[in-house]
């Protein structure tokens, strides 16, 4: 069998070595936008295909990257591999996934993994909590929480990021996998947003807890690949965004017991330009708040609440990949979108992920084998 240079590298253990250390940062860039000037700055560059980032406590990051590999940034340099990260499927679309932290991460260092996994060549999603060491360099007490009911053998619609409620339990969504009809399918994890407590039992709240008309961890279905998730901090909302078929990608706010459509009703038509289902809304199927056609790929969801830019206050900030930029919504008193503003569009590539970091600058990760971390602020000169 012939290798790669980069398989090469890999085998002898220099792969992680060379990709931990970042590429030289290049010189900020400064935008204008309809309300306020930023700049953006390259933290780090050179990551494999990073996924998801949250800021620790101390102002370091941390990221995931799809291939299996969790690492730390700090003071513009990625540590080595954290080493007890269960094994992850890397099928498709599907790796390691979402990293989010536990609301009391500075006193129990807990955190949540949401990942790709195989079974006999079959693939799905799962939900694993850990702790990470105070010198930030393992996982240990890991556990498994959460493993999706079928799997297949497609590499397509894992989903799936965490946002943590503030008493604790995991909401997270999980594609269609490929295979719509699954979306409708009430003992079927696929299709969904499911909720668990944080030692994976399933909440009361939860509309089908005791399992009759439903399994218990589901909160909602009928979604078609649900990547970003957040809960506003202000007032507890729950927010989505999933990618649609040709068309039809989608912002909602999944309540409890209630069907989002996919697909049955949708935005989108089919990659063949076919229709798909019965059209854009039938009864007993929820509307989107938002949807975009043609699709932008959306990649992740968060809420701006931050001091850094007041203007912003309450927006949602959505990530994009085809469209390569980040899309900021500006919302009325009542939660309705009534205006959209497209930044940085083609000057960053294909952005993952976006993030509100608790300075109120917001973060970005770059998609792809030379990933970036992005840091987008107020420049210093603003008056």
């Amino acid at each position: 069998m012939t290798m790669t240079f980069a398989s090469l590298l890999k085998s002898a253990g220099l792969l992680s070595v060379l990709a931990a250390g970042p590429s030289l940062a290049s010189e900020p860039k400064q935008f204008a936008t309809d309300k306020v000037p930023v700049r953006v700055d390259t933290i780090v560059s050179g990551l494999d295909n990073p996924w998801s980032v949250e800021v620790l406590p101390d102002g370091a990051y941390i990221v995931t990257e799809l291939g299996g590999t969790l690492r730390i940034i700090r003071d513009g340099k990625a540590s080595v591999p954290i080493t007890g990260v269960p094994d992850v499927a890397r099928q498709g679309q599907g790796g390691l996934l979402d990293v989010a932290l536990d609301p009391k991460f500075e006193t129990n260092r807990t955190l949540f993994l949401s990942m790709a996994v195989a079974e006999r060549s079959r693939y799905g999603t799962a939900i694993v909590r850990a702790t990470l060491s105070k010198d930030g360099k393992s996982l240990t007490q890991v556990q498994e929480l959460f493993r999706m009911n079928r799997f297949t053998g497609k590499g397509q619609h894992f989903g799936s990021r965490i946002a943590v409620a503030a008493d604790g339990s995991l909401f997270f969504g999980i594609g269609d996998r490929g295979e719509r009809d699954r979306a409708q399918d009430m003992r079927d994890h696929a299709g969904a947003i499911l909720h668990i407590e944080p030692d994976g039992s399933n909440p009361a709240a939860n509309p089908y807890k005791d399992g009759k008309a439903g399994l218990a961890e589901l909160w909602s279905k009928g979604h078609r690949n649900p990547q970003g998730i957040v809960i506003d901090p202000d007032n507890g909302q729950l927010l989505t965004v999933e990618h649609g078929a040709r068309g039809g990608d989608e912002i909602n706010a999944p309540e409890p017991g209630k069907n989002y459509g996919w697909p049955v009703i949708t935005y989108g038509k089919d990659y063949s330009g076919a229709k798909i289902g019965t059209g854009q809304a039938a009864d007993g199927y929820e509307q989107p708040l938002h949807y975009w056609d043609p699709s932008i790929a959306p990649g992740a969801i968060d809420v701006y609440r931050g001091a850094m830019f007041p203007q912003w206050n309450g927006n949602l900030l959505v990530s994009a990949l085809k469209d390569q930029l980040l899309v900021r919504l500006a919302r009325d008193e009542s939660g309705a979108i009534i205006a959209e503003e497209r930044l940085f569009e083609g000057e960053f590539g294909r952005i993952r992920d976006v993030k509100v970091a608790p300075d109120g600058s917001i973060l970005m990760l770059t998609d792809g084998d030379g990933g970036a971390l992005l840091r987008v602020s107020a420049p210093a000169n603003r008056s």
